[in-house]
């Protein structure tokens, strides 16, 4: 999958993982795709609630040995 920004929030937990996608998000116009890479395993729900919440699609969502990677689409 191709994203068109990228942020890494690792080491941060909640809510700053959610707000710096926010933030990154406004940054990206309709359509393009930010990867966001997340340490806080809460970060899993969150980021599923966030995209509900806020319109914008979760494209994207892997867990990995070491932190999660979400991808999400701007609304």
């Amino acid at each position: 999958m191709e994203f068109d920004k990228e942020i890494d929030t690792s080491g941060l937990n909640c809510p700053l993982p959610i707000l710096k996608a926010k933030k990154a998000l406004n940054d990206l116009t309709s359509g393009q795709v930010l990867k966001v890479i997340a340490t806080d395993p809460g970060s899993w729900r969150d980021f599923e609630a966030f995209a509900k919440q806020t319109g914008n699609e979760l494209v994207f969502q892997e867990k990995t040995d070491t932190n999660f990677v979400f991808g999400l689409k701007r609304r």
